[in-house]
């Protein structure tokens, strides 16, 4: 029999305050969305996720799997209803997109112990540091007796630790005929998935609780929460980068993406920062205050300190690339140099290329893009200005304080420099004239 996900992820998210569905505010740069798929696609047969009306962007995020529509919101177990066609014969789980750090095996835990022969309905409890408004789960001998809103509680509930995260499981036929029969005789009008306990329970069946920490099943409601939920994945990612060889001087002040990729004996400084897409490879060093995103680092390869790649760069094995210096859609060669104060963009520079402080490729002429290629083993001197589309060849020399316009053929020597003029005397006559006008 499948595993069925039910992903409800039509909410507003109103307290966010914020144009963005609530489903796609990122977490160590994924959607919130997206986390909480990567989780149920290691544990679920089918994921379906349940989206509001003009939602294209999050039906986006949660392609390829199935998407429904919920064009009233009424609420979590009519939300729920709407994707009844595709719950199957087997075990169905709904869950929250807002709940997006659930592991697959705390997932794993939950269908386990729904399967076991005296359990109907099976849900996920913490027991967070401050239990707040959360609804309290009064559990008996294990079992589930009641799940009470916090503002329906009295004194004595309101001090049970065990609190209820949202998240249910249950046989497909069972949860069809429960969210069927959920009613809606409540201050808003809404139909609540957490009915289904006390249904659950009128046709004798037990429920059970599986309790995770609370990191992985607090909800994130606000700009607050999310804050906490991405310290919380910072944490997760440097442990497991650190535990698969990677050194970092100051893990709390590196932030890290859910798709940094390290290989081996990768040292980070403090202070440095991984947008999406990077990948590190053997022996690489990145010192501090970097900040990278989209790019690839080769074997040995030492970055910065304070340099920026952006998105298309690749860096070459042993290659360096020094103090403010910043790549884009630069492929740096093997072995090849920037060592200080240089833009280098859309460039292709070959194996052994020394490039001098302060140079820059002008790569741009206000409506397009051009590339610049340089060739194996070429120097450019410091202050120089490459201006695209523009070729150099191997082992070639281009002198410092050079504006190259023009092609520049291999073991050739390019000079770009205007003609130096000296007026003898200028300077003094110059200073005269000034000090007499201001007399």
């Amino acid at each position: 029999m499948t595993a069925t996900a039910i992903i409800l992820a039509a909410g507003f998210g109103t307290r966010m305050k914020s144009a963005l569905p609530k489903a796609l505010h990122p977490i160590a740069g994924r959607p919130m969305l997206r986390h909480l798929l990567a989780s149920c696609e290691a544990v679920f047969d089918r994921i379906v996720v349940v989206i509001g009306p003009d939602m294209d962007a999050v039906a986006a995020v949660a392609a390829p799997h199935t998407v429904v529509v919920q064009h009233e919101r009424l609420g979590t177990a009519h939300a729920a209803l709407q994707a009844a066609q595709y719950f199957g014969d087997g075990e169905v789980a709904v869950l929250y997109a807002d709940n997006p750090l659930i592991t697959p095996a705390t997932l794993t835990r939950l269908l386990a112990r729904r399967a076991a022969p005296d359990i109907g309905l099976a849900l996920l409890a913490m027991r967070p540091a401050d239990p707040g408004r959360y609804g309290r789960v009064v559990a008996n001998g294990g079992l589930v007796e009641r799940i009470i809103e916090w503002a329906d509680a009295d004194i004595v509930e309101r001090e049970i630790g065990l609190c209820n995260a949202g998240v249910l499981c249950g046989n497909a036929a069972m949860m069809r005929r429960w969210l069927s029969a959920v009613g809606n005789d409540n201050e808003k009008g809404e139909f609540y998935l957490t009915d289904l306990v006390a249904l659950a329970r009128a046709e004798g069946e037990h429920v059970a609780a599986v309790e995770a920490p609370e990191t992985e099943l607090r909800g994130i409601n606000s700009r607050v929460e999310l804050a906490a939920a991405e310290a919380t994945v910072q944490a997760w990612l440097r442990v497991a980068a650190m535990e698969a060889g990677v050194t970092m001087t100051a893990p709390d002040s590196v932030f890290l993406c859910s798709d940094t990729v390290f290989e081996q004996d990768v040292s980070i400084g403090p202070d440095v920062v991984f947008g999406p897409g990077v990948t590190v490879r053997t022996g690489a060093v990145i010192k501090s205050f970097c900040h990278i995103e989209g790019a690839e680092i080769g074997p040995g390869a030492i970055i910065g300190p304070f340099a920026r790649l952006r998105p298309g760069t690749m860096i070459g094995a042993e290659a360096h690339i020094g103090n403010f210096v910043e790549l884009k859609n630069t492929a740096l060669g093997d072995g090849a140099k920037a060592s200080h104060l240089s833009y280098l963009g859309d460039s292709d520079i070959g194996a052994g290329t020394n490039i001098g402080a302060g140079t820059i490729t002008c790569n741009y002429d206000g409506y397009d893009k051009h590339r610049t290629t340089i060739g194996q083993n070429v120097f450019i001197g410091s202050d120089s200005v490459l201006v695209a589309p523009l070729t150099i060849g191997d082992g070639a020399f281009v002198t410092a304080g050079s504006v190259i316009t023009r092609d520049v053929t291999a073991d050739a020597m390019a000079f770009g420099r205007a003609q130096q003029v000296e007026k003898p005397g200028r300077a003094a006559e110059f200073r005269a004239l000034h000090s007499k006008q201001k007399g």
